[in-house]
């Protein structure tokens, strides 16, 4: 493995700040500390800093040595939000927030991030401008897409955009990248079955909405077996059944929630619009009427395929062709995907490990993304930053990138 020495030489001051985020953990559009943590630092190691955009993001400008007069710039993203659980862990980094929680390494990646950020200002051996993003909110907030709203692009061009994410279960020493769907879409929907409640003795003096949502819960999955192509992903899964207050009294009204996750979003337009057919149906049939509403929140993470092999070039180099993993594609969501929207780009892999790193304290569970026996692997920091930082010494030394990348 090729790690940079000043970066290794610099990584157990970096953990420190990775275990300080760890323990003062903020949710979406609420990382004051933490965005102040990162403009500080960014600061003292002379990166230009800007502030606001996305409520709480941070953007940090390396001018390389030409002082950036080539105009160009390639942009590296890390996400600095938290998640609203319970940690399980007792270490001595452990969240002092209540009901709040890094439990999906938000903070290795901002670390990751900034001891890039430290060495490229040290030694500026690049030329043109490296885009530091510093993302809130994308638990769910969509951040990303707020950013993006702000003028995250326009205030600050880039030819490409990069992402990374830590994964637990793949061997450590390991990366990962592919081009094409990596993650997939997330939607939420929420249907409310208005039938008539009766005495749970006088059924028929009613109309049950409570066999009518398991008849709708079982057409639902027929969508995936039966509508879509069976070599097409597609994950249909309701989460919630909310009804009744008594034992004896039939319901007036029944809600169903779920999520929808999908790689394409003309297969996403097939299932919102069969979801909706069966549900209207069925309730017909019943006798019942029915509200649906389907949400779209994150779209599909799709990496474009000239970054895609650019990333994993870069990867061999640091740590052999064995070691650079295909990405297997997984139906959870990322908000980097708006990202990848507005510029081309790559969201790549970096193992984890299996939850050997974890110290005297860890909870009982594995060490998985939103576990709360999860903790971020520290010994990631020397080889993240030194992937940031071949990145960029790389794409800003090659050619300027075509139009159709």
């Amino acid at each position: 493995m090729k790690l940079i020495d000043s970066i290794v030489s610099q990584a157990a001051s970096i953990a420190a700040l990775r275990r300080d985020i760890h323990a003062h953990p903020e949710l979406c559009f609420q990382e004051v500390r933490t965005a102040d943590l990162v403009a500080a630092k960014l600061t003292e190691w002379g990166i230009e800093v800007h502030r606001g955009l996305g409520t709480t993001g941070v953007v940090g400008l390396v001018h390389g040595r030409d002082g950036g007069a080539c105009g160009r710039a390639i942009g590296l993203r890390a996400d600095m939000d938290a998640l609203p659980m319970q940690e399980h862990n007792t270490f001595a980094h452990a969240s002092r927030h209540a009901g709040k929680m890094h439990a999906c390494g938000h903070d290795g990646h901002t670390a990751m991030l900034l001891a890039a950020a430290q060495h490229l200002a040290r030694h500026r051996d690049f030329d043109g401008t490296v885009v530091l993003i510093f993302q809130p909110a994308e638990e769910g907030g969509g951040g990303a897409r707020e950013m993006i709203r702000d003028g995250l692009f326009e205030r600050f061009p880039v030819e490409a955009v990069f992402g990374m994410h830590n994964w637990p279960g793949m061997p450590a020493g390991t990366m990962a990248a592919s081009a094409g769907p990596v993650m997939a879409s997330s939607n939420e929907f929420l249907i409310t079955i208005r039938g008539k409640g009766s005495h749970a003795a006088m059924p028929h003096m009613g109309v049950d909405p409570v066999p009518i949502a398991c008849q709708m819960v079982q057409g639902f999955q027929t969508i995936i077996s039966r509508n879509k192509k069976p070599v097409e992903a597609g994950v249909i899964s309701v989460t919630m059944i909310h009804t009744g207050e008594a034992t004896n009294v039939v319901p007036d009204s029944c809600e169903i929630q779920g999520t929808v996750r999908t790689f394409t979003f003309e297969l996403l337009d097939l299932i919102e619009a069969r979801m909706r057919a069966i549900a209207e149906h069925i309730c017909e049939a019943f006798g019942a009427t029915c509200e649906f509403e389907f949400h779209r929140n994150y779209p599909p993470t799709i990496n474009h395929p000239v970054e895609a092999a650019f990333a994993r070039e870069v990867m061999t180099d640091i740590v052999g062709a064995q070691h650079v993993l295909d990405q297997e594609p997984t139906m959870g969501a990322e908000d980097f995907a708006y990202m990848l929207q507005a510029r081309p780009g790559c969201y790549v892999f970096i193992a984890n490990g299996d939850g050997a790193h974890r110290e005297m304290g860890h909870g009982g569970g594995p060490c998985t993304l939103h576990n709360p026996s999860y903790d971020f692997n520290d010994d990631l920091i020397p080889l993240g930053a030194t992937y940031w930082v071949r990145l960029v010494q790389r794409w800003l030394a090659g050619p300027r990138p075509t139009a159709n990348t």
